[in-house]
């Protein structure tokens, strides 16, 4: 799919963006609502607005709209998200931050606060009685980034607030992510409905990415400012591929990991991770299959950056955190469970009383090793009864096209993923079955682990580190399963010969 937009493309009218609004918000209730209403309640709309002053009738009728139908979710009223950071706990931090905000002309109150997921976002806050905004860093960014990485991100963040402050801006976003959130539900509104009115309401939205990008190269400079896009795009695709599966095989286990960050930030030195990272980030940049990204790629923006810009008085080192140790211990308790609040809570319920342990540690090592569950779904769907015969089953199906049913056969909740998923999910639960059983096929052979951070980077007896699940996705995604078969040739070879 597309997913370019025109630089410097012009912006729709108010008119045809007023209509979106009111298009995606009734879309978005569907099947909620019947379709023969929704589409009359347009026509109507049309008629009003054709008889009349558009600014005068379109926005009104647009607030009524998603007011009655609910489309957009009012904004959690509860405690705000994260820990407070006060400038005088962290100094270096609020001087970064300040620094930025001036140079932006941004003069809003703003409250910084640390949440434990590597993410950066800006929103609305009252603080007593007078409107301001919330800057939310997450902690894999302050521990990985430079001072002027970390200036660049918090430089689009409050960029990005002074794009889309006008109500038309506004109205169009919200209904765009409700929309987009919809379609990953189990009861969607149709696709090709909602489809051509995500990509229509593109433009002017990835267009304030792109000045607000512009706006943080010209404060942070354009070399920082490239890398901390990349940098984030890396750490979201590790932290979700790695960090998740830690937290949920720790949390069957009854333990927290009290060193996260530490063991996060060493495996972001191991090659294999890093190569895994780099090619999850761009896969989720390219994968959207209903126009409904909310930001231009990576690729794109980096593209799009201008050549030179200033770079302020931001070092080359993170920024000093005075009190990391408290801030850590607190982002761990939330993502274990521990705190009894926010995202941690929701996945753990009652994760007080988790004992303490360390990733770093030797002991802790076979507790994220897999229990040979994947084997023996690959088996039980190719109905073999050792992993060899299955693994060539499974590397037939890729040679003539019909791995995707093998996969259903893996996991049945797929088909129930919608088609333009499908595919893609097909292939990560083919790929992870194989690359364990492919796995297990070669320890046999005497293969050896690479690395504490994958059960499928294995080290043959001469030394050499093979990355497995790379290996596998690589012939899905090319047809050609022959480099495949030839490391199962090798490994049967190896074990005959010892």
């Amino acid at each position: 799919m597309d997913t370019s937009v025109p630089r410097g493309a012009q912006r729709p009218s108010a008119l045809v963006e007023w209509l979106l609004v009111v298009a995606m918000a009734v879309v978005a209730r569907l099947p909620g609502i019947f379709l023969g209403p929704a589409l009359l309640g347009l026509a109507v709309l049309g008629l009003v607005v054709a008889g009349g002053d558009p600014d005068a009738l379109v926005v009104p009728l647009t607030y009524a709209a998603i007011v009655v139908l609910g489309t957009v979710a009012d904004r959690d009223r509860g405690s705000l998200p994260g820990r407070a950071v006060r400038p005088a706990d962290e100094p270096e931090l609020a001087a970064l931050v300040g620094d930025v905000a001036e140079r932006l002309g941004f003069r809003a109150p703003l409250l910084v606060r640390v949440v434990p997921e590597p993410e950066a976002a800006l929103g609305p806050v009252k603080l007593s009685g007078v409107r301001g905004c919330v800057l939310l860093l997450g902690l894999p960014l302050l521990r990985s980034m430079t001072a002027a990485q970390l200036a660049a991100v918090v430089a689009h963040e409050l960029a990005h607030e002074q794009h889309v402050r006008d109500r038309r801006t506004v109205w169009l976003r919200r209904t765009r992510d409700a929309l987009a959130e919809r379609l990953g539900g189990r009861f969607r509104p149709p696709a090709a409905l909602a489809v051509p009115l995500l990509r229509a309401s593109r433009p002017s939205l990835w267009e304030a990415e792109f000045a607000a990008d512009a706006d943080s190269a010209r404060i942070a400079g354009a070399a920082a400012t490239g890398r901390a896009l990349e940098l984030a795009g890396l750490l979201g695709a590790v932290f979700d591929g790695l960090g998740e599966r830690w937290l949920s095989e720790l949390e069957e286990d009854g333990a927290r990991p009290q060193d996260f960050y530490d063991a996060f930030g060493a495996a972001l030195r191991d090659p294999f991770v890093l190569s895994r990272g780099v090619r999850a980030a761009a896969e989720e940049d390219a994968f959207d299959p209903y126009a409904a990204a909310g930001r231009p790629p990576t690729a794109q923006r980096v593209a799009a950056l201008p050549d030179g810009g200033g770079a302020g008085p931001y070092g080359t080192e993170p920024v000093v955190l005075r009190d990391a140790q408290a801030i850590e211990q607190w982002c761990v308790e939330e993502l274990a469970g521990d705190t009894g609040s926010g995202r941690g809570a929701g996945r753990a319920g009652d994760g007080v009383g988790l004992r303490p342990v360390r990733i770093l540690d030797p002991d802790t090592g076979p507790l994220l090793r897999p229990d040979g569950g994947a084997v023996e779904l690959l088996l039980g769907a190719t109905r073999r009864k050792s992993p060899v015969p299955a693994l060539s089953d499974a590397l037939d199906a890729v040679a003539d096209g019909s791995w995707p049913d093998l996969a259903s056969g893996i996991e049945p909740g797929l088909r129930r993923v919608p088609a333009p998923e499908r595919r893609y999910a097909s292939r990560a639960v083919l790929a992870r079955a194989a690359g364990e059983t492919l796995a297990a096929v070669l320890r046999d052979s005497g293969w050896t682990y690479a690395g504490r951070w994958s059960s499928t980077v294995l080290a043959a007896p001469d030394g050499t580190a093979v990355d497995l699940h790379e290996m596998l996705v690589a012939a899905l995604d090319s047809g050609d399963p022959a480099p495949v078969r030839a490391l199962v040739r090798s490994a049967g070879k190896e074990r005959t010969e010892a």
